[in-house]
């Protein structure tokens, strides 16, 4: 099953991400995992986030810009080549990685990689056809 990630664009300012985190703070939002991509210009922020609905809500009615994207979060084990294996996987059948970023709020010894990926239903279908535990919530 897939995740609702929240992308949301930032100009790239003093005090943007700040803005963003006490939005979601007083929305009691609880944020899962999170990484920002960024230019000189604006950055992307993206969180997987407890409660998504609220989450957009209270970044909508704060004016800021928000939409929900569907990614993958695989759970591998924490230790050395988990993670080139699921690249092999994906390499071998021929799914197409957007992008991703991980975080360690898996089962003890586990570690969740988030995974955009060009077709959610392929991804999702090698993911567990093969055996790999994908969350459908974290």
């Amino acid at each position: 099953m897939q995740i609702k990630q929240i992308s949301i664009f930032l100009e790239n300012t003093s005090g943007r991400l700040a803005e963003v985190t006490k939005v979601l703070a007083n929305a009691k939002v609880n944020i899962r995992a999170i990484s920002i991509a960024d230019t000189a210009d604006f950055g992307i922020l993206r969180l997987i986030v407890d409660k998504v609905d609220e989450a957009m809500a209270a970044l909508t009615k704060a004016g800021l810009t928000a939409r929900t994207t569907d990614v993958l979060a695989v759970e591998i084990t924490d230790e050395p080549g988990s993670l080139a294996r699921v690249m092999e996987l994906f390499q071998a059948t021929k799914v197409n990685i957007e992008y991703l970023y991980a975080s360690l709020e898996g089962s003890p010894g586990k570690a969740v990689v988030i995974f955009k990926v060009e077709d959610i239903q392929h991804g999702l279908h090698i993911v567990q056809e093969h055996g790999l535990s994908v969350l459908e919530k974290f």
